[in-house]
């Protein structure tokens, strides 16, 4: 029996703090701190070893996002994506290839 009464008790305080009827806190004003995102980043690799060339940059305003990066394909050429983002014209993208392809013939070891 004390055990019910317990359970009751708890309920009525969960209600009352539930209300705002204790504490004092019906006076309070909620504000919803927004603060539009903003960052910078970029990085860099560049392994001669391996030809494993890259590069990236991008930023946010807001809204906004704009960007680049470049890469050295395989066939020798640079490919390099510039980019913008936003709500109201999406993401595009301008893509380009510097330099002449250069197709090497496969050289067998045995």
């Amino acid at each position: 029996m004390a055990g019910l009464k317990i359970a009751i008790l708890f309920c009525v305080v969960a209600a009352v703090y539930a209300q705002g009827g204790y504490g004092g806190h019906d006076h309070e004003e909620h504000h919803d701190y927004y603060a539009p995102p903003h960052y910078s980043y970029e990085y860099k690799v560049h392994d001669s070893h391996t030809g494993d060339i890259k590069s990236a940059h991008e930023t946010r305003e807001g809204d906004v996002v704009k960007g680049y990066y470049t890469l050295h394909d395989a066939d020798g050429t640079t490919r390099e994506v510039h980019y913008t983002a936003d709500k109201h014209n999406g993401f595009n993208a301008e893509v380009k290839k510097i330099g002449h392809a250069h197709h090497h013939e496969p050289q067998y070891h045995y």
